[in-house]
C-alpha cells in the first residue's frame, strides 16, 4: 500500500522561505514520477512542480518558476520542495503526489490521479 505524508508547512512573511518534505513508501521510489500540487480556498488544485522518475526532467508552474525548487533523495524515499521569495498568493494547502504507475511522464501526474498525502498548509503573510 502506498503511503504519502507531507511536512514542513507553516506561517512565513512575504519574501521568506520554507522547505516542504514528503515521505513516500510502498513503491520502488526511484521508479516513480512525483510532484507537488496546491489548492487555495475557492480555487482549483494546480500543479506546482513535478520531477520525472529519471530525475532529469522537471516542470514548474509559471508562477513559481525561479522561486521554487523540487528535489528528491532516492536513498531516503524523500521528495522536497524548497520555496523561496514567497508571496501571499502562494498561500495554499500543498500536497505531495506520486503517480500510479512507474516510469511515467510528468504529464501523467494530474490533480485527479496518483496517490496523495493529506497536505501541509503554507500561509504567507503580507
Amino acid at each position: 500500500q502506498v503511503s504519502v505524508a507531507e511536512s514542513g508547512g507553516g506561517l512565513v512573511q512575504t519574501g521568506g522561505s520554507l522547505r516542504l518534505s514528503c515521505t513516500i513508501s510502498g513503491v520502488t521510489f526511484a521508479d516513480y514520477t512525483m510532484g507537488w500540487f496546491r489548492q487555495a480556498p475557492g480555487k482549483d488544485r494546480e500543479g506546482v512542480a513535478c520531477m520525472m522518475w529519471t530525475g532529469n526532467t522537471i516542470t514548474y508552474h509559471d508562477s513559481v518558476e525561479g522561486r521554487f525548487t523540487i528535489s528528491r533523495d532516492n536513498a531516503k524515499n524523500m521528495l522536497y520542495l524548497q520555496m523561496d521569495s514567497l508571496k501571499p498568493e502562494d498561500t495554499a494547502m500543498y500536497h505531495c503526489a506520486v503517480d500510479s504507475f512507474p516510469h511515467s511522464y510528468c504529464s501523467a501526474l494530474r490533480s485527479d490521479s496518483g496517490t496523495w498525502g493529506q497536505g501541509t498548509q503554507v500561509t504567507v503573510s503580507s
